[in-house]
């Protein structure tokens, strides 16, 4: 898995389908969105309560290998409602951009990917997290997400909008498709 890879071989770009001014007729390079989603340190996820209405909930993610990886607890809404509809979205706001990713979340099984997932916890947020049985263990947690185990989510980007608000950045929006 690497870390800079995009989510997939074949994305399509475009920029806003209403009128914007000349200099955006382009689209913003996937690598622009891509960095700030790696690098941004607080995320909103937005995931589907039984019930219908929408369930947002701050979360910590690590971007690896063209998907953002997030965690819950099993005992925790975020994730109930992810195991019962992964469909979510989640945003991400960067000082030149806001970010919005919509997409599928699933369970992560595989116990390599488990370790490169908790590799990439341990370096960018310095939580000691460890797997055991198919799940992250760790001395803490947030405060509101309740004792290990962690379940770890990948959610795979179906659609990104970007929305920069640097005029000197680029293009004012773009959606990029995957």
């Amino acid at each position: 898995m690497s870390r800079s890879a995009g989510p997939g071989a074949s994305c399509r770009c475009h920029a806003a389908p209403w009128p914007v001014p000349a200099r955006d007729a382009q689209t913003l390079p996937w690598a622009e969105a891509r960095e700030r989603i790696s690098q941004a340190r607080w995320y909103w996820l937005g995931t589907i309560h039984p019930s219908g209405r929408p369930h947002v909930r701050p979360v910590l993610a690590v971007w690896v290998g063209g998907a953002l990886y997030t965690t819950s607890s099993p005992q925790a809404r975020k994730g109930r409602n992810l195991d019962r509809d992964g469909r979510c979205t989640v945003t991400v706001t960067a000082d030149d951009m806001h970010l919005v990713l919509e997409g599928d979340a699933s369970k992560v099984t595989d116990p390599a990917a488990l370790e490169i997932v908790a590799e990439a916890y341990r370096a960018k947020y310095d939580w000691p997290v460890t797997v055991i049985n198919g799940a992250f263990d760790a001395t803490y947690g947030a405060p509101t997400a309740g004792l290990p185990p962690y379940q770890p989510y990948q959610v795979r980007p179906a659609t990104v909008f970007g929305f920069v608000n640097d005029p000197a950045l680029g293009p004012s929006s773009t959606r990029w498709q995957f």
